[in-house]
């Protein structure tokens, strides 16, 4: 008989794949991690299905054989591996929303999969549907940034200053696409406290020949007057059609607001999340805090300062994603067919 293959860690695929390329989206990361999960769990599920004959099995593990050839038990199964592994990325110190809503995105394609193939009697199709279809929605993910980019580019022209905050590869590769494109702009970036992202972000900009100026946090109010466009990333797409960001991101859009100046976000489709937060204080700890900070410090948390803010839509004008460009008031209705 041969030996089922040993259970991958999801966590540490995660963590793997992000260290090999840090450009790669960690939604993008985390999908392809649950994808390898299900193909090493599908694969010692038929490992044990091929051996149900084997006279040197156990009566016990002839058992739990025996179980798993009933197709709903299987399909359930297969489902709780992969929310087991959903459950592990979580305990990481990286963006907890961005990893949440990308695997939300994809359990709920598992489950429509389930459904579906029920009433099919070869479990075999079951598999090959899984592994088929993750493998459609990653080469979709994959395209996103460049989708994005292509959106964006109506809104911004030469000579236009342009100010971003923190660290966003959705934001850069956009400039970048931008200027490709003949565009020659000036961006004023934050340096982003506590984690300095912001110095990322200008010297990836410098380097590739585009203007920019590396500003303090609290200058923002400052060079306002002078801005023509305010550009976000975002660690999630809240339902209420406001976001989840760098700490930070709400104080430069209230700025932005107060002095008339267009704000608007670039993200994934695969960072909506089924969250309604109404302020600060709603938002889910998780999504403020790393958690390794949850664990040791969760009876004191008011010492700790958040990681993320919540920027709520009247403050943003647009979400540009790659399922097209809306505004916050739109994000609950595409929402609604992400998951049906």
């Amino acid at each position: 008989m041969t030996d089922p293959k040993p259970e991958i860690s999801a966590l540490k695929m995660f963590e793997s794949l992000l260290d090999k390329d840090p450009e790669k989206s960690m939604g993008l990361a985390a999908i392809e991690a649950l994808l390898e999960v299900l193909k090493t769990s599908t694969e010692n599920i038929s490992l044990k299905l091929n051996s149900t004959n084997s006279s040197s099995l156990s009566e016990n593990l002839q058992d739990k054989v025996t179980s798993l050839t009933d197709k709903t038990s299987t399909v359930q199964g297969l489902t709780k591996d992969l929310s087991n592994a959903v459950d592990e990325m979580m305990r990481t110190d990286r963006s907890s929303a961005t990893v949440q809503s990308a695997c939300e995105l994809f359990l709920r394609f598992s489950s429509l999969i389930s459904q579906e193939k029920l009433i099919d009697a070869n479990f075999e199709a079951v598999k090959c549907e899984y592994v088929k279809r993750g493998n459609v929605f990653i080469k979709r993910i994959e395209k996103s940034r460049s989708i994005i980019a292509k959106c964006f580019r109506p809104f911004i022209r030469s000579n236009l200053k342009v100010l971003t905050h923190s660290y966003s590869k959705v934001v850069l590769e956009s400039l970048l696409e931008s200027k490709a494109h003949g565009c020659v702009f000036h961006v004023f970036v934050t340096e982003s406290q506590p984690d300095n992202s912001g110095r990322r972000m200008a010297e990836k900009l410098r380097q590739s020949g585009i203007q920019t100026t590396l500003i303090l946090d609290s200058a923002v109010g400052y060079i306002m007057e002078s801005i023509d466009i305010v550009v976000f990333g975002a660690e999630g797409v809240m339902e209420t059609g406001g976001i989840i960001n760098k700490i930070g991101t709400l104080g430069i859009a209230i700025c932005a607001k107060a002095m008339n100046k267009p704000v608007y976000v670039m993200a994934e489709s695969i960072k909506f999340i089924k969250e309604y937060p109404l302020n600060q204080s709603d938002t889910p700890n998780k999504f403020k805090y790393r958690y390794s900070t949850l664990e040791s410090k969760k009876d004191a948390l008011d010492d700790e300062h958040p990681l993320t803010d919540y920027t709520p839509p009247q403050y943003l004008n647009l979400l540009i994603t790659d399922l097209g460009i809306f505004t916050p008031a739109a994000v609950g209705d595409e929402l609604i067919k992400l998951y049906t």
